[in-house]
């Protein structure tokens, strides 16, 4: 495969006007279990476990294009900047050879009850060149760490939770709000996907997963929030605007700006 670009594939810059959902600024918290606010800004990053290979999940401007589009869809939907993300298909010595990243919050979403997940997607900035390298549902996915604590596999204590999204209706320029609970598909990783049916290889929609974590036992809740790509095909491009529940994540590149949907 070709490099993605250059020296660590650096990214853009651009400018931006609010979109698509009426918000009002929140000086930092996030969503809580309780409605509580907690935590802010400096509890987002790179989540370094969560890595393999030398990917990019970097905070940016940008981006502004491509060229020849203008109007809204040719700036991030919120503030001016997003969370630029690339990955490859094959640079590492392991099997599969693709990487992977995840660019989250490992402190504010803990002990949050995934049934209590209302609100979920982000707006994308997709690339014809994304797909034809995976198709057009070649995209980043939005991934929740849990505990699902299931009757059926009561000693399964963790899986990821992910968001397969639709294609993109556009490419080369922002997309409108992707909703992840009406649109794509999600699965469960490891023995929490077998015991539900919600695995990668049947996913689920929204309504049926929360069906299937809803089996009689504790309630599951949630470990991590990100956004995320891979392990599958290369991909550059950028998310902004992740929606969970009320609060809208507003990637800038001095920082994640917290944002309240009305």
């Amino acid at each position: 495969m070709k490099p993605l670009s250059g020296v660590k594939r650096k990214m853009a810059l651009g400018a931006t006007t609010l979109a698509a959902i009426a918000v009002s600024a929140v000086p930092g918290p996030a969503w809580s279990a309780t409605g509580r606010a907690q935590g802010g800004s400096d509890h987002w990053g790179v989540i370094t476990r969560n890595t393999i290979g030398s990917p990019v999940a970097a905070l940016r401007n940008g981006p502004f294009g491509s060229f020849g589009v203008t109007g809204p869809s040719a700036r991030p939907p919120y503030g001016t900047g997003s969370l630029g993300i690339e990955v490859a298909d094959n640079s590492t010595s392991l099997t599969p050879p693709s990487e992977k990243v995840d660019f989250g919050n490992e402190v504010d979403f803990y002990g949050n009850p995934v049934l209590g997940l209302t609100k979920v997607g982000f707006h994308v900035f997709q690339t014809a060149e994304n797909t034809s390298h995976g198709g057009p549902t070649n995209m980043p996915n939005i991934r929740f760490e849990i505990n699902p604590h299931l009757t059926a596999a009561p000693t399964v204590t963790y899986s990821s939770m992910v968001w397969l999204p639709p294609a993109s209706p556009v490419t080369d320029r922002w997309s409108p709000y992707l909703d992840a609970t009406t649109t794509g598909t999600w699965f469960l990783t490891g023995a929490a996907g077998t015991a539900t049916g919600c695995n990668q290889s049947t996913p689920c929609t929204f309504p049926q997963l929360k069906t299937a974590l809803n089996d009689g036992g504790q309630t599951p809740t949630i470990y991590t929030a990100a956004v995320g790509k891979g392990r599958d095909n290369l991909w550059a491009g950028a998310v902004d605007g992740l929606r969970i529940n009320r609060n809208i994540y507003d990637f800038e590149a001095g920082g994640v700006r917290t944002l309240r949907a009305n």
